[in-house]
Parts: structure tokens; C-alpha cells; sequence
């Protein structure tokens, strides 16, 4: 069966919307959690005929993914599944870290206790879905529970631009989660960023995000050095 079958074989677009946003949600997900891995080939044809849909919402949602920098385009050739930009994932990192240590001190400084329920009820998902058979949906609920900070801090808008822009430090991040004891300390960083901002200690809330923000990025070295042909400096 082919890569793209297996991936997406179970598709069915919602024909009330427009088709090319969901196939690049579809196929965008298949490459943040690598079921699209680096150097895979996109052909239009094919994902027009698994999504049931004509060439140009498939061409479309390409060139947004191209966008992002998860596919290369090469015109009248081959649309490939890019690999992953150790530059442009530091460059992510550093603006989601500087984002979301403004958000956490807001947060901090006037403790909302429906915000800290909302906090610890995605905590206690993620706890449920730490096995290695739920990857994917640990990663959900840890996107989840940095986006409520967002909301919570009124600055919504910048969760979209920080996912925009989080593609390659995002698939970074899904090859360093099967490393031993990660799920667990991911969900105790969560913990300790909540217990920061209950307790309204902005610099506690912050120290405790820098060090969750930073794990993967302090492994690039192991993870590059696992998966070579998946990376470029």
C-alpha cells in the first residue's frame, strides 16, 4: 500500500467547507507527526484520488504547506515532505519562548481561578494519553494547554502565528517523545507552570517555562545524531 494511502486512507472532507483547508490540516498533521516522514513525495494526482477531490485544493493546500517550509516544491518535477530546518526550528523556539514568558507573567500576576481549572483539567488529559500508543493525542492535549494560556491571557491571535511558524521545532519535538520518562516530565513542567501561576509568582511561572520550553532543543545533538537523514542544519 502506498505511503499516502496509509496515511490518509480514512479521510472524508466535510463537503460544506472548502476543501484545501482541510486537506493542508489532513496532510499537515501527517508531517508534524512524521506518518509523512522527511523525503516522502506528495503527488497531486494521488492525494486527489484518496481525498476524492480534484488537483486544485490539493495544489493549493501544497503551496501553503511550502509556506511553512514542511514540503519543497520543484516545479514541473516532485513536491517533497521537507526535512526538518534545525535554524528555523531555533527560530520558533525563540519566539514561542519569548511569547509565552509574557503570557505566563500575565497570567501570574492575576491568578483566574477558572483559567487554573481549565490548566489542570488538560494536565490530568495528557496524564491519560501518556503511553506510547497515544502519542498523538498527548501532543493535542500539551497544544491544548498552551493555547488556553494564550486565551487566557487575551493574546490568542499569537497562538496562530507561533503554530505557523512551529513546524519544524514541533516535529523536533514528536522525535524526542519517545525518549524514556518524556510524557512524564512534559506533564510535570505543565504542573509546575499551573502551581506558578496560582500561587502568583510571575519569575517562578517564567523560570518553570523556560526550563519546559527548552528540553528538546537541549537533546538536538542526541536527536540529530538518531536521525540524520531526517534533519539539515
Amino acid at each position: 500500500m502506498p505511503v499516502i494511502e496509509k496515511v490518509i486512507e480514512k479521510v472524508r472532507l466535510d463537503r460544506s467547507r472548502h476543501a484545501a483547508p482541510q486537506v493542508f490540516e489532513k496532510l499537515r498533521e501527517a508531517i508534524v507527526a512524521l506518518d509523512l516522514v522527511p523525503g516522502t513525495v506528495l503527488a497531486r494526482a494521488e492525494l486527489a484520488e484518496q481525498f476524492g477531490i480534484s488537483q486544485t485544493p490539493i495544489r493549493d493546500a501544497l503551496l501553503k504547506l511550502g509556506e511553512e517550509g514542511l514540503v519543497d516544491i520543484f516545479p514541473q518535477h516532485a513536491t517533497v515532505v521537507s526535512r526538518i530546518d534545525i535554524s528555523a526550528a531555533k527560530q520558533a523556539h525563540y519566539l514561542r519562548r519569548s511569547i509565552e514568558l509574557e503570557v505566563v507573567r500575565t497570567l501570574a500576576q492575576q491568578p483566574d481561578q477558572a483559567t487554573l481549572e481549565r490548566l489542570r483539567a488538560q494536565v490530568e488529559r495528557m496524564v491519560l494519553v501518556m503511553g506510547p500508543e497515544h502519542y498523538s493525542e498527548f501532543v493535542a492535549a500539551d497544544q491544548d494547554f498552551h493555547r488556553l494560556m494564550y486565551e487566557a491571557a487575551g493574546v490568542a491571535g499569537l497562538w496562530d502565528l507561533v503554530r505557523r511558524m512551529s513546524g519544524h521545532v514541533d516535529r523536533l519535538r514528536r522525535l524526542h517523545l519517545p525518549t524514556e520518562g518524556k510524557t512524564a516530565a512534559v506533564v510535570q513542567d505543565h504542573r509546575a507552570i499551573v502551581d506558578a501561576i496560582a500561587a502568583g509568582h510571575p519569575a517562578d511561572a517564567q523560570d518553570q517555562l523556560r526550563a519546559h520550553l527548552s528540553g528538546t532543543l537541549s537533546q538536538l545533538d542526541e536527536i540529530c545524531a538518531r536521525h540524520p537523514d531526517y534533519v539539515v542544519a
